[in-house]
């Protein structure tokens, strides 16, 4: 395929099972295209992204907000009770001096998802109103910098194994928190598996493109 200028790139994209290259054509609404080779979607069109968007953005903000106030568990052992929140599983870290583990978890725990769904709140804001083109553009860029490092699936995954461990020797009570992350974790997982970032620029594009030929 003959690439006569940069302008063109925008107008392709590359099927991440097999790499295949190819060329974006229009597709009608609640339908998907997949690729030629190995029959894996490339991209969906759906004209109700940026609402659905939108909704589940603010939905999983909030659920983050409720995991990070409440208590996540509570442990009992020998008659004596221990509430457990993810901020100060974090700073337990830096009070025990492991200062490195403790800003990787900050980041990776807290920060780094924080930023994912405010930028995705901002994002699908701006893309309803069609306004601030630039800005959109590079807030598509940071957030696919940052979503590599969201780790918040992964610990839910320690907490449950820590807790299945706990099981035989203390009596363990969920808190709020522990089932408003998992909520977090699955509309996170649900909008970087569902509302992949190649969709999110064209979504962008159709959005002020419409602007352009109002």
């Amino acid at each position: 395929m003959k690439i006569e200028n940069e302008d063109a790139l925008d107008n392709l994209i590359i099927c991440k099972q097999c790499f295949t290259l190819h060329e974006e054509v229009p597709i009608e609404d609640g339908t998907k295209a997949c690729c030629s080779e190995c029959g894996a979607i490339l991209y969906r069109y759906d004209s109700k992204l940026i609402e659905h968007g939108l909704a589940l953005s603010i939905t999983g903000f909030i659920f983050f907000v409720l995991a990070n106030l409440f208590p996540l568990v509570q442990i009992e052992i020998l008659g004596h009770e221990q509430f457990i929140t993810i901020p100060k599983t974090i700073f337990s870290l830096f009070e025990s001096e492991f200062y490195i583990v403790g800003l990787i978890c900050i980041f990776l725990i807290f920060i780094f998802p924080l930023m994912i769904f405010t930028i995705n709140i901002l994002l699908f804001i701006l893309l309803k109103m069609e306004r601030h083109e630039k800005l959109t553009k590079e807030l598509l860029i940071l957030l696919s910098h940052i979503i590599p490092w969201s780790m918040t699936d992964i610990f839910l995954i320690s907490i449950l194994v820590a807790l299945v461990k706990l099981i035989g020797y203390a009596q363990i009570h969920m808190g709020v928190s522990f089932w408003a992350l998992i909520v977090f974790v699955l509309i996170d997982l649900y909008i970087v598996k569902r509302l992949n970032l190649s969709e999110l620029w064209m979504l962008r594009k159709r959005a002020f493109a419409t602007k352009d030929e109002e």
